[in-house]
């Protein structure tokens, strides 16, 4: 399966953003999907993660209440709505296919991942 993410940018403390991941290839809506991100000289940080049939999301604390993961089966595409960005939110953008059906928060659950696109939120 190949990923594209999309929708990365330049915005002001407070705005919105929303992120789109397309996969194509051999998908399969029987996986979970997940955003991660990752800062300069920083680790790869989990984000957010939802199931195969999006009844299951989870999020990081950090951006709990500000962010929400859906998926759209009919396009197989993933987003990411970021509304109430901060500076601190300034990353590249990854978004990965789990290996099971219920997507957890670690790296290493994923085997499929996207470019990244570079999302910046000035002060």
């Amino acid at each position: 399966v190949q990923l594209q993410a999309s929708g990365g940018g330049l915005v002001q403390a407070g705005g919105s953003l929303r992120l789109s991941c397309a996969a194509s290839g051999r998908t399969s809506t029987n996986n979970g999907m997940g955003w991660f991100r990752q800062a300069p000289g920083k680790e790869r940080e989990f984000v957010a993660s939802i199931s195969w049939n999006g009844h299951y999301t989870y999020y990081a604390d950090s951006v709990k209440g500000r962010f929400t993961i859906s998926r759209e089966y009919a396009k197989n595409t993933m987003y990411l709505q970021m509304n109430s960005l901060k500076p601190e939110d300034t990353a590249v953008y990854f978004c990965a296919v789990a290996r099971r059906a219920v997507a957890g928060t670690g790296a290493n659950e994923y085997n499929s991942w996207g470019q990244g696109t570079q999302v910046t939120v000035s002060s």
